[in-house]
């Protein structure tokens, strides 16, 4: 039905129609007389709720409040989360908890036994902390070990670097947290009691159900009777289960005893690993032909470091260090201000060059350089130099570039370069496939941020896990090099070159943002997408997550083979088709894909400056949620 406003009265009010709307026949204050309302009422028929729109509309709405706000993979890490917050917990209380929880519920992409770097920002001593969280090669993890397949497995019993959850997760709350373990563990062990299965799950379980009967233990656990766990039947995890409340009772125990939260939450973690679980985790990885072992658990211990960071449009943006891919962001933002695109306009044709062409420059100085500090030195003081960024920034040409450009960050701090020559590229053996990630993201009413990047599942290549602990073992090992000139090259209790990265986003330093992704060489990519719009152009953070977006396959990817696509940059259909046009004509090789194709699920929530209330935004592009108030 056409609604006619164009008659000689002229249209009704936004607030005549909304009377309409919800009155019918009342009457409108200051329309005049009954039989002109009456008119009004037939040339203007009720809008319909539904049918308004509001300016800057996005799919799903923007969270706000001002008490706490958690965002995540699936509902039953945000619900994990905001019964901490209600408990009285924190940010990195909820945050721990929803990342358990996230281990149970979404082990196609995370599980028990993987990794969680984890970014921290505390109100009271308005300091950013990283939790490293990234496990280390076992001590028998060398180059020979993989020379005969000539690529490290992306699953399976020699997958896996040692499972750093616990700690990353103990030494969160140790640091910032007020809650025990076992407390922030209870939603967490009820879930693994038995959760209802979800319809993405389930369909994970019907791909993978032949991969994964290669591992007897896997196959038991999630095939239980060899049948397929059905949507909306509950899924249970008896053997995780017993797991959890071992670690769980340690805390507790200690913390009955002693009153000590920091020791009781060491006495859970060492239960993990230097206990039981322990011993029977490296007794069927030595049975089923891996290289872990207990003295591996054993000896494990990750840590608290400082941030990278670089200060950019305004913002002091905070990444994990050169362990990860995390400052590959930071390095990408700096050439893309040195570039200057702060003045361009968002989605134009210039911009999304510009945007792909930083990304390829740091992302090849990425695979070039980045390593595991303790095992090497790297330039990083020339890499996140504005100085460097600005010669960086004058390799963008008005064509794409289809060559991978090295720079030499070494002269931006003075000296030579103190490492072997290394070039990135693709290995000739066909590697297995990796798996997936998820993220969580948490803001409290006091201003503390957490931010984590879980990773370690199986939605590719199968599960392993490892005998009757239920505990899914990690994939990381696969993104390490096997070319001894490496910085990344595979060594003994040594860090891989992570893709995990959790980011915080400080203005003027008081906290701004928390913000992740799974989606292993475009985690940094996508979040820059976001980034760019929020911190140049205040964008609301909804329709900043739900934007076109890019996403280049130029340099050598993390895993397995390090498969390189020169040129090639996958694309949104949702970009005006003028601007992929004159993308194509700049040399770009375009594969376009649906309207939310790219690969991806950035997460939110943060500080409103000013007023000093809170948001959080979840992508559509996969099943997202975030919730809070």
């Amino acid at each position: 039905m056409t609604n006619r406003h164009d008659d000689a009265q002229g249209p009704l009010s936004r607030r005549e129609l909304a009377a309409l709307a919800l009155g019918g026949a009342a009457m409108v204050a200051g329309s005049g007389s009954v039989a002109a309302q009456t008119a009004a009422a037939v040339r203007a028929p009720a809008i319909e709720p539904t049918r308004l729109v509001s300016a800057g509309e996005t799919l799903r709405p923007e969270i706000v409040g001002n008490f706490g706000i958690v965002a995540a993979g699936r509902h039953y890490a945000v619900a994990a989360g905001n019964r901490i917050l209600l408990a009285g917990g924190n940010a990195t209380d909820a945050g721990v908890a929803a990342t358990l929880a996230a281990a149970v519920t979404e082990i196609s992409h995370f599980g028990f036994g993987g990794e969680a770097p984890t970014i921290i920002y505390d109100a009271k001593t308005k300091k950013v902390s990283v939790v490293n969280g990234q496990g280390t090669a076992p001590g028998l993890a060398t180059p020979d070990k993989f020379a005969a397949e000539g690529v490290i497995p992306g699953n399976g019993p020699n997958g896996g670097t040692i499972p750093a959850v616990v700690d990353a997760m103990a030494l969160a709350l140790q640091l910032n947290g007020t809650m025990t373990l076992s407390q922030v563990m209870e939603t967490a062990i009820d879930l693994a009691d038995g959760f209802v299965m979800y319809n993405f799950l389930a369909e994970v379980f019907v791909s993978q159900q032949k991969a994964t009967s290669k591992y007897k233990s896997a196959y038991d656990t999630y095939y239980p009777g060899g049948k397929l766990p059905k949507t909306g039947e509950i899924f249970r995890q008896p053997n995780l289960a017993r797991t959890l409340r071992i670690i769980a009772e340690a805390d507790r125990s200690t913390f009955a005893r002693t009153s000590d939260r920091r020791a009781a939450i060491q006495a859970g973690r060492d239960a993990f690993y230097k206990g039981d679980i322990a011993r029977r985790i490296g007794a069927a990885m030595e049975a089923d032909g891996g290289l872990m072992r207990y003295d591996d658990l054993a000896r494990y211990a990750g840590k608290v470091e400082a941030p990278a960071m670089v200060s950019v449009f305004g913002h002091e943006v905070c990444k994990a260090g050169f362990w990860s891919q995390g400052p590959a962001l930071l390095m990408a933002l700096n050439i893309a201000e040195a570039a200057g695109i702060a003045a361009m306009t968002p989605g134009s044709e210039i911009y999304l060059h510009t945007l792909a062409e930083s990304i390829k420059l740091a992302f090849d100085d990425r695979n070039m350089f980045f390593g595991d500090p303790d095992f090497g030195t790297v330039p990083g003081k020339g890499l996140l130099s504005k100085a460097y960024a600005a010669e960086r920034a004058r390799q963008i040409a008005p064509m794409a570039s289809l060559q991978h450009r090295f720079g030499n960050p070494w002269a931006h701090e003075g000296r030579p370069r103190t490492t072997p020559q290394f070039v990135p590229h693709m290995l000739k053996r066909n590697g297995g496939p990796s798996a997936d990630t998820t993220a969580i993201e948490v803001v409290d009413k006091d201003g503390n941020l957490f931010s984590c990047t879980p990773s370690s599942g199986w939605l590719l290549g199968g599960a392993y896990i490892a005998g009757d602990t239920g505990v899914p073992m990690s994939n990381r090992l696969t993104i390490f090099d096997l070319d001894p000139a490496s910085p990344n090259v595979i060594a003994p209790y040594k860090r891989p070159r992570t893709t995990l990265t959790p980011s915080i986003v400080l203005k003027h330093g008081a906290p701004y943002l928390a913000i992740g992704t799974p989606g292993g060489d475009n985690q940094d990519q996508q979040i820059m997408n976001v980034l760019l719009r929020v911190l140049i152009h205040d964008q609301p953070l909804q329709a900043a997550i739900e934007a076109p977006r890019i996403n280049s396959n130029h340099f050598h990817g993390s895993f397995a083979v390090k498969k390189d696509e020169p040129g090639v940059l996958e694309i949104e259909d949702r970009v005006p088709a003028d601007v992929r046009a004159g993308l194509t004509a700049r040399g770009h090789k375009l594969d376009v894909l649906g309207p939310f194709g790219v690969s991806t699920g950035i997460v939110a929530v943060g500080v409103v400056p000013g007023p000093g209330t809170l948001r959080g935004g979840a992508d559509v592009r996969r099943e997202r949620y975030v919730m809070g108030w």
